[in-house]
């Protein structure tokens, strides 16, 4: 069976996705922890995140041309824009204040919310139905990543605090992004919409940088390395894009489910660069059982897609014959003596039962005038 380039695409959405995201995890990670480059202000670090992006957003639109901007009406920006980047702020902020408190393995373990809240805030909102075997393979993920943290030996209330509430932002953020990409019928690229939301994003960052960090900056003598905080952002701008591109060629169910593949990728490389990281039989038949459930849910996925293609594949095949059986009968159609006849047919069933079984399928009040123009001329 040939694979179709669209799917192709979409998994390669997803790959580099995976990829960028571990990435800047680790990366922010060793940043930010006072045991490498010893940068321990992660609302600072974000902010340049969200300043560098909307910076290259502005050129590329503005400057440069590449893509045009949307007409943004403000009730779309205030409905929309401004609490996807409240949200999308708030998760990068209370995740990478995480990272000065927990290790990267345990980040991952705590991620087990992650797909149910996603979920059913989908469900909430209206971006997905309430289905039994999804809520059964959800329940299986988060099973088997709750399993495989149960053994965690450097726990801390604080940064547990953190990465929960970030779990949460994150979840609504999410789907809201896929409610902005799909629902509200605007046309947004990965540039388009870092465009409207990154600067959003630094407003609300803003406001708990100059209450807790800027003090703190004022007073501390913090180290600054221009490449190390460009190469950090670049990638961070990078892993933005590869959000939006899955997000609005899946769902925001999707891409968490594809983040347990994440997270079992990244707590193997954690435990290679980060020697607080540990990997344990437990970690590892925990995560063996999420990814189980992630294979059946690609696989219901699957099995969707193809029960809604095959309805509409029937449909054509149905219409066509339909359009050709209509084109024959004007050919040997006799308008005086067979009226009474197709009057009679009418009665008995033969036409317009075909009818109304298309009529489930799509609008065939064209097709049934038509028809019926014939038989009453």
């Amino acid at each position: 069976m040939m694979i179709s380039n669209e799917l192709l695409l979409t998994y390669f959405y997803l790959l580099v996705y995976i990829v960028l995201s571990s990435g800047v995890i680790l990366y922010n990670k060793w940043v930010l922890s006072p045991k490498y480059f010893n940068f321990p202000l992660p609302i600072t670090l974000t902010m340049i995140h969200m300043g560098f992006s909307g910076l290259v957003a502005f050129f590329l639109i503005r400057v440069f041309k590449v893509v045009s901007p949307v007409k943004m009406t403000l009730e779309i920006y205030a409905t929309c824009v401004i609490p996807i980047s409240a949200f999308f702020a708030a998760s990068l902020w209370f995740g990478n204040t995480a990272y000065l408190f927990i290790s990267v393995a345990f980040i991952q373990m705590l991620k087990a919310l992650m797909p149910v809240a996603t979920f059913f805030m989908a469900v909430i909102c209206g971006t997905d139905k309430l289905r039994y075997d999804v809520f059964l393979n959800m329940f299986l993920v988060s099973v088997g990543v709750v399993i495989s943290s149960y053994g965690e030996i450097h726990f801390n209330v604080v940064g547990t605090v953190y990465q929960v509430t970030g779990i949460f932002a994150e979840a609504l953020r999410l789907v809201l992004t896929q409610v902005l990409l799909q629902k509200k019928g605007l046309t947004l690229n990965p540039i388009t919409s870092l465009y409207y939301i990154a600067p959003c994003s630094f407003v609300f960052l803003f406001i708990p940088w100059y209450l807790l960090e800027k003090p703190e900056m004022e007073v501390t003598q913090i180290q600054f390395n221009f490449w190390i905080f460009f190469s950090n952002a670049l990638c961070a701008l990078a892993l933005n894009f590869s959000i939006f591109l899955v997000i609005g060629r899946t769902g925001a169910v999707t891409i968490r489910v594809a983040g347990v593949l994440k997270d079992w990728i990244l707590i193997a490389l954690s435990t290679l660069i980060f020697p607080e990281s540990t990997i344990t039989a437990l970690n590892i038949t925990g995560y063996a059982i999420a990814l189980c459930g992630v294979v059946m849910y690609n696989y219901l996925k699957i099995k969707d897609v193809r029960a809604s293609q095959l309805p509409v594949d029937t449909m054509l095949d149905r219409t066509a014959k339909e359009l050709k059986m209509e084109k024959k009968s004007s050919h040997l159609y006799l308008p005086d003596d067979n009226a009474d006849l197709g009057e009679n047919s009418t009665k008995n069933g033969s036409s317009d039962p075909m009818v109304d079984e298309e009529a489930p399928l799509i609008p065939s009040t064209r097709i049934s005038h038509l028809g019926r123009s014939n038989l009453s001329s």
